[in-house]
């Protein structure tokens, strides 16, 4: 080929590597709207729950409230997904997210409250005094998202995804909101399989962590709660779960005044894997019994000895009776003797708590230590499986059972609430920052 076809050759080339890639490189360097818009957003969230369009389902009251008279209209030709969330302004009311196309043709001043636009995004808010704190909070300067923010914000553009913050939580969850403190921020996406919803995301125990997701792993064929039994809980370690009670003075100044818990029985409940179980109590003054399976290594057993022992006269000058420190017959048989159980009743007789050690499921494996609040389990546990130090928690619960006895937070959404049974599992141990949810939702079948 001659030199002047080869130049024309590579010159070609090269301008169409150039419209090719500038496309590409803007899109890297500048996100597009809609993502940048989600971005401002995301740190006056709460709550932020994402939706596909679906015109041909019944208009969602949110949309009649924010939209009024167009809302019908608007409904009927969406396309893309949309939003709701729910500010750090408690008062303000769910905001309305759409995006900003889909007010093609019609009038911001015909809505209720004129829409405030974000970017490519078109917030509605439920009254001005709402969009106002919006508007103001919005011209704040935000760092870009990193990390688990960042990978949350691309869930959020596609349909059925939720997100949420350590406020959030606290509003969902209530007063449990202090056991779940590795995942006080996170994101789920949402996959509906018949009657069963799959859940996947990540969450880490706090705001503007950076890193990977801990792996986590759930079971292909989930065995079912045994009847009676509403909720189990298992981890690697107590510190997963107490760690945002521990932390608190009005909860370790008790432990050490009341019940003479120092630091260091402290740090031997921790490290301890545990299981965690709640079972509904047909007859009796109690909806439920909460059970807590602990297995110390031998080494620490004198230790748990003396902190036992030491809750016997706290409890007593609360008003509690035992009959006696009971070496039960069924109890682990040691070199040392039997160890000791105990059972704690009120004032009319009923049994209101205790403990007690369970043998070894199998020839050199360590005794079980069962605390429990309630009249107790009846009979010999079966061993759960030991978790292991990089296995995360592991939830199985049965939220319609839960939620018949008051048991479940009341602000979860009714989908939750009213489901068969939720499993949930979140990867990695109290030192990962982290942690990678997988779980499943059975729902109810229609009746």
């Amino acid at each position: 080929m001659p030199l002047k076809g080869r130049l024309q050759l590579l010159n070609t080339a090269a301008a169409s590597a150039v419209l090719v890639l500038l496309p590409a490189l803007g899109l890297w360097l500048w996100p597009r709207p809609q993502a940048q818009g989600l971005a401002r957003l995301l740190p006056q969230v709460q709550l932020l729950q994402s939706f596909g369009p679906s015109a041909s389902r019944p208009l969602p009251a949110l949309w009649r409230q924010r939209l009024g008279a167009d809302a019908q209209l608007l409904w009927s030709r969406q396309q893309g997904t949309w939003w709701q969330f729910w500010g750090a302004h408690g008062d303000a009311g769910a905001y309305l997210v759409l995006p900003a196309l889909s007010f093609s043709g019609i009038a911001s001043k015909r809505l209720p409250v004129p829409a405030l636009m974000v970017d490519n995004l078109a917030v509605v808010a439920a009254d001005p005094l709402s969009r106002q704190w919006l508007a103001e909070r919005l011209q704040a300067v935000t760092r870009p998202q990193r990390g688990l923010d960042q990978r949350c914000l691309l869930q959020l553009q596609q349909p059925q995804a939720v997100y949420w913050t350590g406020a959030g939580l606290g509003e969902l969850a209530g007063p449990v909101a202090p056991l779940l403190q590795r995942l006080q921020q996170g994101c789920l996406r949402l996959q509906l399989r018949g009657l069963s919803l799959n859940l996947a995301g990540e969450a880490a125990a706090g705001a503007g962590v950076l890193g990977a997701a801990a792996p986590a792993q759930l079971t292909r064929n989930p065995r079912p709660l045994p009847p009676g039994t509403l909720l189990e809980l298992q981890g690697p370690s107590l510190e997963v779960l107490l760690q945002g009670l521990l932390t608190r003075q009005l909860v370790r100044e008790p432990l050490a005044s009341r019940y003479g818990i120092n630091e260091a029985q402290i740090a031997l409940l921790r490290r301890l894997p545990f299981l965690l179980r709640l079972r509904e109590l047909p007859q009796g003054p109690f909806q439920a019994g909460l059970e807590l399976e602990l297995a110390p290594a031998a080494r620490d057993r004198t230790a748990w000895g003396r902190l036992l022992a030491g809750l016997r006269q706290p409890l007593q000058q609360q008003g509690l009776q035992e009959p006696a420190p009971r070496l039960q017959s069924s109890a682990p048989q040691l070199s040392s003797g039997v160890l000791p159980s105990a059972s704690w009743s009120d004032a009319r007789g009923a049994v209101v708590g205790g403990w007690r050690w369970l043998a070894p499921a199998t020839p050199g494996a360590e005794p079980r230590l069962l605390l429990f609040l309630g009249p107790g389990p009846l009979g010999q546990l079966a061993a759960p499986a030991r978790a292991q130090a990089s296995d995360g928690l592991h939830l199985r619960a049965r939220p319609v059972d839960l939620d018949r006895l008051g048991l479940w937070p009341q602000a979860f959404p009714q989908l939750v609430r009213r489901a068969d049974q939720l499993e949930l599992v979140a990867g990695g141990g109290a030192r990962s920052p982290i942690s990678q949810l997988l779980g499943r939702l059975e729902l109810s079948r229609p009746r």
